[in-house]
C-alpha cells in the first residue's frame, strides 16, 4: 500500500464520522505497512472535546500495540491537525504525519503555524500535506454545505 491507499482508509473513517453527523475527519495509524489504529471525529456523540479523529486513532493504536509511545508509526489524517492533536502526535512519538486537506483556521502543520517545525519542542515528526487533498476537502465542503442547507430549511 502507498500513501494514497492509507489516505483512502482515513477517508473511509471520515465517512463514518459524517454518517454520525460529526465533522467528517478520519485518521489511521500505520506501522510497518499495517493499519494498527483507526479513528474518526466523535466529539459530539461522545460529549468529549478531545475525541478528534487523530486522538481516536492514536488511542486505538496504543491499545493494540500496548504502548502509549508509537515510535516508527505514521499517521494519515484527512484534515491538517489542530494544536491539540499535534501535541498528542508529538507525545506519542509518531514519526510521520500525512494529511489531506489544509485547515486555514486551526491547522498547525503549516497553515496557521507549524508546531512540527518548532525547534524548542523535543519531538519532530516529518509532515506531508495534500495527499488526496481535493477529495478530503470536498468531503468537508459537502458536509458543511448540507448542514447549512438543513439549517436554512428549518
Amino acid at each position: 500500500m502507498n500513501d494514497e491507499d492509507y489516505m483512502r482508509a482515513a477517508l473511509e473513517q471520515a465517512r463514518q464520522a459524517g454518517a454520525c453527523d460529526e465533522v467528517p475527519v478520519g485518521a489511521v495509524v500505520v506501522l510497518d505497512g499495517e493499519i494498527v489504529g483507526r479513528g474518526f471525529n466523535q466529539p459530539i456523540g461522545r460529549h468529549d472535546p478531545s475525541a478528534h479523529a487523530e486522538i481516536m486513532a492514536l488511542r486505538d493504536a496504543a491499545a493494540r500495540l500496548g504502548n502509549y509511545r508509537l515510535p516508527g508509526c505514521e499517521l494519515f489524517v484527512t484534515l491538517e491537525p489542530c494544536a491539540m492533536c499535534s501535541g498528542a502526535i508529538m507525545h506519542a512519538r509518531i514519526a510521520r504525519v500525512v494529511y489531506g486537506a489544509r485547515d486555514p483556521k486551526t491547522g498547525v502543520a503549516g497553515s496557521v503555524l507549524d508546531l512540527f517545525a518548532e525547534t524548542r519542542l523535543n519531538h519532530h515528526a516529518s509532515v506531508e500535506g495534500g495527499v488526496l487533498g481535493e477529495e478530503c476537502g470536498r468531503m468537508l465542503s459537502d458536509f458543511f454545505a448540507a448542514r447549512r442547507s438543513r439549517t436554512m430549511v428549518a
